[in-house]
């Protein structure tokens, strides 16, 4: 697998973002952390940028992390690669001694090598066999959860993870054919999809398959339950003047995260008071109005970059303790 093709998304805005914390000068070098490692643009430029700087990378993907590994060596000791999911961001830290970090960036969704290397059944234009793990030491495949959830469950996992509209009549037509014979490689689930929808809703939103393939993956990953968690946690491990950056693509996520930032960037007080006291005070500040986008350029240049929305914030008090 080639790292040539593996394009970084939105990279100078998320550098930009995060300068201010990471030029920072102190008796210690800032820390960084990229959550989501996968081949390493993001953290590399994030090294070859800020020549001070600490990196501390996660993935739950032990490929991703070899591949990366390989990359950053000529960064020696000023990167530390860790096989975690991003939700374990704090045990990551304790474990390392950092109490706080100054600058952390999540890119979240499927990496580049994830949906470049067929056999893990990520993209739905080949036919692959359907696992979706990011982490294949662990956890059930996409091909499992087909082929033994409920009717039931699997409508709530279209609806919920994929905003798929039929989903009711695409479980009807899984729970036919996996009787049949049970589910192992993607490109007859594309076909079922393929036959189970109207004409109608095949004329938009691009390939058909695509938003079940979102929900099996979210499904299989527990993205948004790690995501839930992932957002505060990094937060928390925040120092004051610290910066978070997150690129989400897709809106479930990009929901998740605007939440997360926008509650923390607001005033808690009961109405009323004349004086907001101290503990009641934003303890984030955003840095972005709404989701930036990419530019038509990097659009052009990189089509992965399309959905892509870029949040920002900056940590500016503690907590009350």
């Amino acid at each position: 697998m080639s790292q040539t093709r593996h394009v970084p998304v939105m990279l100078q805005r998320c550098l930009d973002l995060l300068a201010p914390a990471l030029e920072a000068s102190g008796p210690q070098p800032p820390v960084v952390v990229d959550c989501t490692l996968g081949l390493g643009g993001h953290s590399e430029a994030l090294l070859s940028a800020f020549p001070a700087v600490r990196l501390i990378a996660l993935d739950r993907d032990k490929e991703a992390l070899r591949l990366s590994g390989e990359r950053l060596a000529p960064y020696g000791d000023r990167a530390t690669l860790v096989h975690a999911v991003y939700d374990e961001l704090p045990e990551v830290l304790d474990r390392l001694g950092i109490p706080r970090v100054q600058g952390i960036l999540f890119d979240l969704g499927v990496s580049s090598m994830q949906l470049d290397e067929s056999d893990r059944g990520f993209a739905y234009a080949r036919d692959a066999p359907l696992d979706m793990r990011m982490d294949q030491t662990t956890g059930i495949s996409a091909a499992e959860v087909l082929n033994t959830y409920p009717p039931g469950e699997l409508v709530r996992i279209l609806r919920a993870y994929g905003e798929e509209k039929q989903a009711k009549r695409i479980v009807s037509a899984i729970v036919r054919e996996r009787e049949r014979e049970p589910f192992t490689n993607s490109a007859r689930l594309v076909e079922l999809i393929r036959e189970a929808l109207p004409q109608a809703a095949m004329r938009t939103g691009g390939n058909p398959a695509k938003r079940t393939f979102q929900a099996l993956r979210i499904e299989v990953n527990g993205e948004l339950t790690v995501l839930e968690r992932a957002i505060p946690a990094a937060v928390a491990s925040l120092a004051v003047g610290g910066r978070i950056a997150v690129l989400a693509y897709q809106s479930l996520e990009d929901r998740l995260v605007k939440q997360v930032l926008a509650a923390g960037a607001a005033n808690t007080a009961p109405p009323g008071l004349p004086v907001v006291p101290e503990r009641y005070q934003p303890r984030l500040k955003l840095l972005t109005r709404g989701a930036e986008l990419p530019t038509e350029e990097e659009v052009a240049e990189n089509r992965r970059a399309a959905p892509a929305r870029l949040r920002g914030a900056q940590r500016i008090r503690e907590d009350e303790r």
